[in-house]
């Protein structure tokens, strides 16, 4: 379903703020230090899910200070929807896996078939190693992929949100915060 930017502001004016933009910084600081003490010594291959994982990973990789390669996939079950389908894979990664570490980044870990699908495919690659790291996981008991990211800056209640490179129907993926769409 296809809507305006008229009825995305209008989306956007009755949200309610789960996370301010200086809260989800916070979160993003405590994931750089997580991710920076397990991984810094690793040559990690940091691959960002497009197109939410974008924003994501813009506002941490300028916190990671330590040498990583970057590289990123386009694969996606909601193509602009708010039901997810059977997963689309747009583009693979450019880097070899094999024998790296590999953390992907995504912004939300919702039934985790997306993820799971992701890190069943670095697997396939032979990756050394595979970490997962969401800025946002939904508490509900739905999963029926990937149970839990190994980094998790911050938990929500089970309601659709957008915001920090969550979308809504294509839009508001820019909002700086966490925001529920008010039903």
């Amino acid at each position: 379903m296809t809507i305006t930017a008229e009825q995305a502001s209008e989306v956007r004016s009755r949200a309610r703020c789960l996370y301010t933009n200086e809260q989800v910084q916070q979160a993003l600081d405590r994931l750089a230090v997580d991710i920076s003490d397990k991984l810094s010594a690793s040559n990690p291959v940091i691959i960002t899910v497009m197109n939410g994982g974008l924003i994501v990973a813009g506002h941490l990789l300028t916190r990671l200070d330590f040498p990583l390669h970057v590289d990123y996939l386009h694969a996606s079950r909601y193509r602009g929807k708010t039901q997810g389908a059977e997963l689309d894979w747009t583009v693979e990664p450019q880097h070899s896996l094999s024998g790296r570490t590999v953390l992907v980044i995504d912004d939300i870990l919702d039934e985790g078939i997306t993820l799971q699908s992701i890190l069943d495919y670095c697997n396939a690659e032979n990756a050394a190693a595979i970490y997962s790291c969401v800025l946002v996981e939904k508490e509900h008991a739905r999963k029926s992929g990937c149970q839990h990211a190994d980094f998790v800056g911050l938990q929500i209640e089970d309601v659709y949100v957008f915001g920090y490179g969550m979308d809504y129907k294509g839009y508001l993926r820019n909002a700086a915060g966490i925001y529920a769409v008010d039903d």
